[in-house]
């Protein structure tokens, strides 16, 4: 691992995409920053964090043996890894809700923006960015946001997170490597908030509707049983799940 210490940038996705343009980037070059000016999470939104308590960063991932539509087994493997590292670090009550934020006791803790580089019309990386509060325990304002030290009490050390996580999604990039791709779909969905249960979900045109969350499609669309009985897909820009 080839790791950039900052004590601020405005984005660590940013950094990293710019760098990867000026010169040819180590696989799992990875930057971490005090902090960040202008953080960014799904969907253009900010992601918000007060500087030097949490863990922000980002990894270039070298990535050629998935197509384009097959982008969100990267998702669900990223996803995957943070989790199993926060198991590893005995946080309470994890899931993963859709399409890839880590909560704990049912409050966000993780946000991850995954951007791709793509060359000749293939994917070649992948820029894999993480917020994950740490140390953070005020979080006037933010709704459904909780850290770490908030939900357990205990101070944890930025490095040591990074390396756990970084080992994790080695791991799981082997499962995409050897086309495992059915097998990490499936450690995903098992682990997916409010998986077969009824649920609130709110569209973009502002309606809101029950469902129950089945599982993922191949592309990352969320499967949701509707009230009649009837399957349909919805990816992120068309519909939002309430807590």
């Amino acid at each position: 691992m080839n790791l950039i210490k900052l004590d601020a940038t405005d984005s660590t996705n940013s950094f990293l995409r710019q760098l990867a343009i000026q010169k040819e980037l180590e696989d799992y070059t990875v930057v971490t920053a005090n902090r960040q000016d202008a953080g960014r999470g799904q969907m253009g939104t900010k992601w918000v964090s007060e500087a030097g308590k949490n863990l922000t960063f980002s990894v270039f991932k070298r990535i050629e043996c998935l197509d384009k539509d097959e982008l969100f087994y990267l998702s669900m493997a990223v996803s995957l890894a943070i989790y199993d590292a926060l198991v590893y670090f005995t946080i309470p009550q994890l899931k993963i809700k859709w399409p890839n934020d880590i909560l704990s006791v049912n409050s966000k803790i993780c946000g991850i923006l995954i951007e791709s580089i793509i060359q000749n019309g293939k994917l070649s990386a992948s820029i894999i960015g993480v917020g994950l509060n740490l140390n953070q325990t005020n979080f006037d304002g933010v709704t459904n946001a909780s850290s770490l030290k908030k939900i357990t009490g205990v101070y944890y050390q930025k490095d040591e997170v990074l390396l756990k996580i970084i080992e994790n999604i080695e791991k799981y990039e082997a499962w995409i490597v050897n086309r495992e791709l059915s097998k990490l779909k499936k450690a995903y969905e098992k682990n997916l908030f409010r998986r077969n249960k009824p649920s609130t979900f709110k569209l973009n045109n502002g309606t809101l509707i029950m469902g129950f969350i089945k599982g993922v499609a191949n592309n990352g669309c969320l499967k949701v049983l509707m009230e009649d009985n009837v399957m349909k897909e919805f990816d992120l820009k068309e519909l939002k799940l309430l807590y």
